[in-house]
């Protein structure tokens, strides 16, 4: 189920289903998958049944429908006429904005065991830059699907298959030049955008997505510990680590404050200057998975069991 909610009191502006029917008066679930995009008119959403769909944003109507390679794990990217999709078979495919007629296709390489979730693709100066489950960051010309760049960013290594998981699923920044990437067991690193050069490099790990911000990175590792970094070399301004084993979500910068929640439905602003802690608030009891966006001044945030909320603060 897909839903349009007014920012202003959360009624619901329109409601539809986009699961098949399998009888006369029930549908199987469309098993929506990595969270909505909205661009140029639509809503575009994938799935775990390798289904793209465009819906118009001001009815929820379909514009199209696109059967994909695999599983759509990750938010589709939408720039430049072009909708990017990452699936979870590896492969980074372009579909035309405007009809969701697939342009091209390129392969990732999979390895034989991966976490579940990919990365979603960034988009700079022509070029898709994503993150592969094989350790590897790709640039691709994003019109014609060729191959620019790819740069391994995390090696499988270790006595256990868990140990060896190297996939980047967060996805990269790009920032004045600089490819900025994160990979589960393995680096945070910044490459040349051009050339795909590892810039620096460092020993930090996780499956959120980051925040560049200014000359600052922050970032939520595999263990729940929140830091900020320099983006020259990747030297740690602060930690904050009493959220250990939260199961926090990603950050999101809101009034000059980093906000994050957690898998017991908190919500936590920390300053950005030293990494204390300035509110904590207890908003839903089934926890929260995705990160909070931040529009028209509000905080919105969906949680486990589907209740949306908007804060001010």
């Amino acid at each position: 189920m897909v839903k349009a909610l007014n920012a202003d009191d959360g009624k619901e502006i329109w409601s539809v289903n986009l699961g098949e029917k399998d009888g006369w008066f029930s549908r199987s679930s469309a098993l929506l998958s990595g969270g909505v995009t909205v661009a140029g008119g639509h809503v575009y959403i994938g799935s775990e049944k390798a289904e793209v769909y465009a819906l118009n944003t001001s009815d929820g109507t379909t514009a199209w429908q696109t059967k994909v390679a695999g599983e759509a794990l990750s938010r589709p990217v939408v720039s430049d006429g072009i909708v990017l999709i990452h699936t979870s078979n590896g492969q980074l495919q372009a579909l035309n904005q405007a009809d969701g007629a697939i342009k091209w296709t390129v392969n990732l390489d999979m390895p034989s065991l991966s976490l579940r979730g990919e990365s979603a693709p960034a988009t700079a100066f022509g070029a898709a830059i994503v993150g592969g489950d094989n350790g590897r960051v790709s640039a691709v010309l994003m019109q014609q699907g060729q191959m620019i760049w790819q740069q391994r960013i995390s090696q499988a290594t270790g006595p256990t298959e868990i140990d060896r998981l190297s996939d980047v699923d967060t996805t990269p920044v790009v920032v004045n030049g600089v490819v900025y990437a994160l990979a589960y067991n393995g680096n945070l690193t910044a490459l040349d955008l051009r050339s795909g050069q590892i810039m620096w490099k460092r020993e930090l790990g996780s499956v959120n997505d980051f925040i560049v911000d200014g000359d600052r990175i922050y970032l939520v590792d595999q263990n729940d510990r929140v830091l900020a970094l320099t983006t020259d070399g990747g030297v740690t301004l602060w930690t904050q680590s009493d959220l250990l084993h939260r199961l926090l979500t990603s950050p999101v910068l809101y009034n000059g404050d980093l906000v994050v929640g957690d898998s017991e439905g908190y919500l936590h602003w920390i300053d950005v200057d030293d990494g204390r802690f300035v509110a904590q608030q207890k908003v839903d009891s089934s926890g929260f998975l995705t990160e909070p966006t931040v529009a028209d001044g509000k905080l919105l945030i969906q949680a486990k069991d589907g209740t949306v909320y908007a804060i001010t603060r």
